[in-house]
């Protein structure tokens, strides 16, 4: 794919047997004298790669945390290189940051590859020693048990840590990192005067320089941006832009959202409902402030999550036992919440029908791009059941044929990346749940643990249903107006653990 203002590189973490070949560089500076910086101004960077045609196109180049494949690739010249074993890499990587120099990772098989680079670099070799295991001064921290043990020697400053000071030389060339990246490769970066970004999610889209389709090569390093080909499909994503109030293509991490839950139809059916769409927009962005003022850092925009279909005691004319909204009741609220820069969610409430059937219903709707699907198992019943006979049930198969549909539309329609919910307070409500099939970039899965109750079954609830839960969904939380004893203020919800990215309002 051609993307003529940005040039995307991949560096991931793969044995050395892996390698695969890639560009060179021209020369880098760098200085070390503020904070972590904004990506550099890519203006008069003329000897940049990514100021000329010439520039490579984008291609995998893969280190070995070890530092040398990122330094073959990333670093012209230096004057020091730290050498350090892998028991005593952390050391290593605290006295490369002190010297401003790369770090190569001595693991007994690279000696030689190690000594070439040094070489090549024309620099002089700073050897970090082991630490004496039996010296008394080694740090220590408690176990569990509450007894002394001395700490890892491999333990290291963090990303942040390493980047804490570091200013870019001013190349148009940027290295996406995140909290994971190995230290020898975000040091290299460093040492090459690399602008680096560190991003909350190990995907393209999370990087502000990119989605604003600012002029650079980028490097991506770190095992956790995935293979080759995984990069390539988010990089494609990428050009549906920026997510509805965002400046990153990713739903979550990134910000909260907070939402009224509810239908078109009054009050009866949740909170939304119970005034007009414009002062329904007024009612959730006073609580979006109430939640921007505790956690300032954090992007809080509003949401509505409406009941598109609605589970009914009689079987309606299809016989389904649920009531389909038309897209122009609905239309309303999606777009009043649509145009206060917020999100909307359509809520399924099945009956006896399918989901994806349900949900291909409002294709119209889910155009839009700041509109979502949720699936609500409780209200999916068999073929000779009634709504409120028990609670209701979905199986990860049927999930999987809705997130697959709406993943297609998405990228089809070139919508940027679309939330997800699945509605559990139940573990049976989404039966073999482990077999969810996650690998759709084009959706961002929530877990929506929607129980209500005291604070002590609240709490239950939520963490049995985050038990063997995988790590790639995010979690939301419910406050039930009505039903909860008592309900929990903006303060505490934010005091759930883990805190919830997505709090919605009954």
């Amino acid at each position: 794919m051609k993307r003529p203002l940005t040039r995307v590189v991949l560096a991931v973490c793969i044995p050395v047997g892996l390698l695969l070949s890639a560009c060179g560089f021209g020369g880098f500076t760098h200085s070390n004298t503020t904070d972590v910086p904004a990506p550099a101004d890519a203006a008069g960077a003329t000897d940049s790669p990514a100021a000329t045609e010439t520039s490579p196109p984008p291609q995998l180049i893969a280190t070995d945390r070890t530092g040398v494949a990122a330094v073959q690739k990333l670093v012209n010249k230096a004057d020091t290189v730290v050498v350090a074993s892998k028991t005593n890499s952390g050391a290593g990587a605290q006295k490369a940051k002190e010297l401003q120099a790369p770090l190569l990772i001595d693991d007994g098989t690279n000696t030689d590859a190690i000594a070439t680079e040094i070489k090549r670099l024309k620099a002089k070799e700073e050897r970090v020693a082991d630490a004496d295991p039996g010296a008394s001064a080694a740090p220590s921290a408690p176990s569990t048990s509450g007894a002394p043990t001395s700490a890892p020697a491999a333990a290291g400053p963090t990303v942040a840590q390493l980047l804490d000071g570091y200013t870019p030389g001013g190349d148009a060339t940027i290295a996406l990192v995140t909290d994971t990246t190995d230290a020898p490769s975000v040091l290299a970066a460093m040492a090459g005067g690399l602008t680096v970004e560190r991003l909350a999610a190990a995907d393209p889209r999370a990087s502000v320089s990119l989605m604003a389709k600012k002029p650079a090569t980028y490097y991506a390093l770190g095992a956790d941006f995935g293979t080759e080909s995984d990069f390539a499909t988010r990089l494609e994503l990428a050009d549906a832009g920026p997510v509805p109030s965002g400046k990153t293509g990713l739903v979550f991490p990134g910000r909260r959202i907070i939402a009224l839950y509810g239908h078109p139809s009054g009050p009866a059916l949740g909170v939304m409902g119970e005034q007009p769409p414009q002062e329904a927009v007024k009612r959730v962005n006073d609580l979006v402030r109430q939640y921007q003022e505790l956690t300032p850092d954090t992007p809080t925009v509003p949401a509505f999550e409406v009941i598109a279909t609605v589970a009914s005691s009689s079987p309606g004319d299809d016989g389904d036992y649920s009531n389909e909204g038309t897209v122009e009741e609905l239309r309303p609220y999606v777009e009043a919440i649509g145009k206060a820069g917020g999100f909307a969610v359509l809520d399924l409430q099945p009956g006896r029908a399918s989901f994806l059937s349900q949900a291909q219903r409002y294709q119209e709707l889910l155009a839009l791009p700041y509109v979502g699907l949720a699936l609500d198992p409780e209200w999916k019943i068999g073929p000779d059941e009634k709504p409120l006979g028990r609670v209701g049930n979905t199986t990860a198969a049927e999930v999987n044929e809705v997130s697959a549909w709406l993943a297609d539309f998405t990228k089809t329609k070139k919508l940027p990346q679309k939330i997800f919910i699945m509605h559990q307070f139940q573990l049976q409500m989404i039966r073999n749940r482990e077999q969810l099939n996650l690998n759709h970039p084009e959706l961002s899965f929530v877990l929506h643990a929607d129980g209500h109750g005291d604070a002590h079954d609240k709490m239950a609830t939520w963490d049995k249903m985050r038990e063997g839960l995988q790590p790639q969904i995010f979690m939301a939380w419910k406050n039930f107006i009505d039903e909860d004893t008592p309900m929990f203020d903006p303060r505490q919800t934010l005091g759930v653990q883990p805190t919830p990215w997505f709090i919605s309002y009954q």
